[in-house]
């Protein structure tokens, strides 16, 4: 199994992912702050420099990163600096998190075929996954949760 974690804006928005072949599970988390620990009230409070992903388990042998990547520009608008819908503020930027120079690289080929789409507005940053905390579990599956009752 492989990960991809990806910021797309809220990360309620793990519903994306949902019934896609080769998707095996969706984490709601932060990454990219400054602490290994971190809560939803201080990552909102804006200091934390951590913003809201989605962390994504998937079978590389039926969806590839490169899939995975391209399908994270799909999901939400990466020309929008920290914002997507109507949500503000730095937690819901744009931005892949990859864990070898083979992500990175992927992750930056796309990058580039989506500015050259978009006319140079993407703001997406791509870094070093750091300091990923896995959201409180009441925002895990937060639609599904919200639906049953």
């Amino acid at each position: 199994m492989q990960k991809f974690i990806g910021g797309i804006g809220c990360f309620w928005d793990e519903t994306k992912y949902e019934g896609i072949p080769g998707v095996i599970s969706t984490e709601c988390g932060y990454c990219g702050g400054k602490s290994s620990t971190v809560n939803y009230e201080q990552v909102c409070g804006g200091n934390t420099e951590h913003i809201e992903v989605v962390k994504v388990e998937f079978d590389p042998k039926i969806i590839s990163y490169e899939e995975m990547a391209r399908l994270f520009f799909r999901f939400h608008d990466p020309t929008t600096p920290n914002r997507q819908g109507p949500n503000i503020g730095y937690q819901y930027s744009s931005e892949i998190f990859y864990n070898t120079n083979e992500e990175k690289e992927i992750a930056e080929k796309i990058l580039n075929e989506m500015n050259k789409k978009l006319d140079g507005k993407v703001v997406t940053k791509i870094s070093k996954e750091k300091n990923y905390c896995k959201a409180e579990e009441y925002h895990q599956k937060y639609f599904q949760k919200k639906t049953k009752k």
